[in-house]
């Protein structure tokens, strides 16, 4: 990685955040598996394209492009070293020729001007420090008329799969609230803050569509527990909590697991923005 703008978030995407995600790939990967289909399914990269992978994490969206865009290159970039080494992995374990993967702060890194012909992000283009900066630097990094797609979570309150995990974390204490239109993972919430964002990065046919899937935890609530356990929020939330306390706050989320059983596992309503945009022609 050459050169870092985004000092905060490479220093917990390439540390602790980063090896917690790596250690919990699948997981992760099977949460969100509606959610990639859906950016895959947009139909914005076809057979033969360059495609731009940015906050490609373990690498399941940069894996599924490649599907896609055989036998066009896909280039999957990240903060994370750790997650970016699972990436390959994967990627060569599923035989995929057409992937690589760089680490690379994006809102900096000197792509080659025009080299791609669509730019994707699933869930991780909402933490850039400068997103503007980091979009106008995607736009150059595509094609006269290149295509961008972009996951990313609204509002908080339309989130249950955090919002309940919060609610039974909070043992009567008022939790603060993530910033809107801070990096963080509701840093694309608002609709109005994504279209100013893309029209000063220079993007042009700027669309949102909400995309309102289940996340996926485990297949029951001890499956889950084992998992949202290792999540940075039930860290955050519990560290500074006296052990009883701690141990009541862990009661709570596993009586919410459990609540949330269903057919198909412990799922969470969730909603995410679908954000499609294109470099201008000329």
């Amino acid at each position: 990685m050459r050169t870092i703008a985004n000092v905060d978030m490479a220093r917990a995407w390439d540390g602790e955040e980063g090896e917690r995600w790596t250690a919990q790939a699948d997981r992760y990967e099977a949460a969100g598996r509606r959610h990639d289909g859906r950016l895959t399914g947009a139909g914005l990269v076809a057979s033969g394209d360059a495609v731009l992978d940015v906050g490609c994490g373990t690498g399941r969206s940069t894996r599924d492009a490649a599907r896609v865009a055989a036998p066009g290159p896909v280039l999957g970039v990240d903060l994370s070293s750790q997650m970016l080494e699972e990436a390959r992995r994967r990627a060569a374990a599923e035989g995929l020729a057409n992937v690589s993967f760089e680490q690379a702060d994006v809102q900096v890194h000197p792509f080659a001007d025009g080299a791609f012909d669509a730019a994707i992000s699933s869930f991780g283009a909402m933490f850039f420090a400068d997103p503007v900066a980091a979009f106008a630097n995607i736009g150059r990094a595509l094609r006269p008329g290149g295509r961008l797609a972009v996951l990313a979570w609204r509002d908080l309150g339309r989130n249950q799969w955090v919002t309940a995990i919060r609610d039974a974390l909070a043992l009567g204490r008022a939790l603060p609230e993530p910033p809107a239109d801070a990096p963080g993972p509701f840093g694309l919430a608002r609709e109005d803050h994504v279209r100013a964002v893309l029209g000063a990065a220079g993007f042009g046919a700027v669309e949102l569509e909400p995309v309102d899937e289940p996340v996926w935890l485990g297949d029951d609530a001890d499956d889950a527990w084992g998992f949202v356990r290792t999540m940075g929020i039930v860290k955050g939330l519990t560290q500074d909590l006296e052990p009883a306390d701690r141990e009541r706050a862990f009661a709570s989320v596993r009586a919410a697991l459990a609540a949330a059983e269903g057919p198909g596992g412990v799922e969470f309503a969730s909603s995410a923005w679908l954000v499609t945009a294109a470099r201008p022609p000329s």
